[in-house]
């Protein structure tokens, strides 16, 4: 897997994907990372790589051709399973779905925008989908691409320790995750639930995927709304709720 970002900080992004999972994955030649800075692309003596909005109003807008010459070296590797994404509030919702299909592409070409905006011509020509991290607006892209990045490389075979360690995350089966514990056993007046220290797997497992159940149904209601629970599923949620109360 091969990751590109087309930045006008590319020791942002690099330094901050040197660390953890992403880094060692990196080290592990398991995924590779490559940064573009449109500066580079730019054709006068000033390396412009932005001006005035049509129209007027605030802030600057970056101009289509230093991103779309950045782009096209980054293509040059040839892959043929390769997807542009520009980075934008007004994207589709990033969610675990749409990051584990982009776990069987080849590269994945991210677009970080600055200031206003990325001239509209860019997005509408050269880039195959706009994703977003969320409904709110932070200065650039840079944090969402390695959001993304970190998100589809802990999805890749190999990289973690334990490949069931992203099966069990919260969203892979459509649910929040369970609640975890570990040494010591008591802290103060709270215990670790004695279902966990008894060895039977089948009833910790049945006891987690009841608390997983629990925690989306308090918390994230909406995701329920969009799973079809199984009968065994449906059962572990109304003892919950019932527990609960």
């Amino acid at each position: 897997m091969r990751f590109d970002v087309l930045t006008l900080f590319p020791e942002m992004v690099k330094d901050a994907a040197s660390y953890g999972v992403t880094g060692k994955a990196i080290e592990r030649n398991l995924v590779e990372l490559a940064v573009w800075n449109p500066r580079d692309y730019a054709r006068d003596r000033h390396k412009t790589v932005d001006d005035h909005p049509y129209g007027g109003g605030p802030g600057m807008v970056m101009k289509y051709q230093p991103l779309h010459d950045a782009l096209n070296d980054a293509r040059r590797i040839g892959s043929d399973k390769t997807k542009v994404v520009y980075l934008s509030p007004q994207g589709k919702p990033i969610t675990q779905n749409l990051l584990s299909d982009a776990c069987s592409l080849t590269q994945l070409i991210l677009i970080a925008g600055r200031y206003e905006g990325i001239d509209e011509r860019f997005v509408e020509m050269d880039c195959d989908e706009e994703w977003s991290i969320g409904d709110y607006v932070i200065s650039g892209g840079e944090l969402a691409a390695l959001i993304v990045i970190d998100a589809v490389t802990r999805l890749l075979p190999g990289v973690l320790g334990d490949d069931n360690s992203a099966k069990q995350d919260s969203y892979m089966n459509g649910l929040l995750d369970y609640p975890h514990f570990t040494r010591p056993e008591k802290l103060d007046d709270s215990v670790v639930p004695s279902v966990l220290m008894n060895g039977n797997h089948a009833d910790i497992d049945r006891w987690r995927l009841k608390q997983s159940l629990g925690r989306t149904w308090k918390r994230r209601p909406d995701l329920l709304e969009k799973k079809k629970l199984s009968a065994e599923q449906e059962i572990l949620l109304k003892e919950f709720i019932v527990e609960l109360n």
